[in-house]
């Protein structure tokens, strides 16, 4: 075990590409990066661009612990995404995870994460937020794309903001789909990609996709993200717009997603919204 305690960080790493992003641009920064991933979630490859990994199962809370104590880890984001339906048929806890998972009272995504959280720093590791080391990811303010949204398109946009945050504040979903001032599908368990096939098959070449962080959102973990399979969904069903909060979701792949997005004709759009609850691109 050599080296510092700052000189290293954890990942606790589940699927998708962010693991791999953010571990090369750690190590660029001279850290040390020790993951423990997912079987089934991270992709292989993490494991040739990190110090040392450790492959866990959904819920061996202790087993993630004992290597990063192991390790002299004391600092440690999640990254990745985790396939929500396998809370249902995938987990194998260890007796941490199942004395953890049996005092949560509420099984959702903000509850489960922060009690995960709450009990590594109780061992000594504090959980971070990702964002402060790939800034870069984040997604930008403006109107991305060379085709902008028309005056019926912004309207959807300001409706379906509302909606996404009023779904937000119940812990449900960060994604909402709407067409002329219509709810045609809410994110759930099925995630973003499946919210919008399912609510772009009603609402097809209309349809206009608003993703955007939780009220209270823990900016440590499950910020709002998009990348290459958002916008394949959204082609899928001819969907028209994807507003996306800017600053506070990642976004994967950006000159490409926007290529893609240029050559179907779909708007992409980054937006804030100020005190007033005023929104602006």
């Amino acid at each position: 075990m050599a080296g510092n305690a700052t000189d290293k960080i954890g990942i606790i790493a589940g699927g998708g590409q962010f693991p791999l992003l953010f571990a090369k641009a750690v190590q660029r920064q001279g850290l040390k990066v020790y993951a423990a991933a997912h079987q089934g979630e991270t992709d292989e490859t993490l494991a040739g661009l990190v110090d040392r990994l450790q492959w866990v199962r959904l819920g061996q809370l202790g087993k993630i612990i004992n290597f990063f104590k192991g390790e002299g880890v004391t600092r440690t984001v999640f990254i990745g995404s985790i396939t929500k339906t396998n809370i249902f048929r995938d987990v194998r806890p260890d007796l941490k995870g199942l004395g953890l998972w049996n005092k949560i009272d509420i099984k959702q995504d903000d509850a489960i994460l922060r009690a995960v959280a709450d009990r590594l720093e109780k061992d000594g590791i504090e959980v971070v937020a990702s964002t402060g080391y790939v800034p870069e990811l984040l997604f930008p303010q403006g109107v991305l794309t060379r085709k902008k949204p028309t005056k019926d398109q912004k309207n959807d946009i300001v409706f379906g903001w509302k909606i996404a945050r009023a779904m937000g504040s119940l812990d449900i979903g960060q994604c909402v789909v709407v067409r002329n001032h219509t709810v045609l599908a809410v994110e759930a368990i099925e995630g973003t990609d499946g919210a919008i096939r399912r609510g772009g098959s009603l609402g097809k070449e209309k349809t206009v996709v608003v993703k955007l962080r939780k009220p209270n959102q823990d900016l440590r973990f499950d910020l709002p993200a998009v990348g290459e399979k958002t916008i394949t969904s959204m082609q899928e069903v001819k969907a028209s717009v994807l507003a996306v909060e800017a600053g506070y979701a990642l976004f994967f792949d950006r000159e490409s997603v926007i290529r893609t997005a240029d050559a179907a004709g779909i708007v992409i759009v980054g937006v804030t919204e100020n005190v007033s609850g005023e929104l602006s691109w």
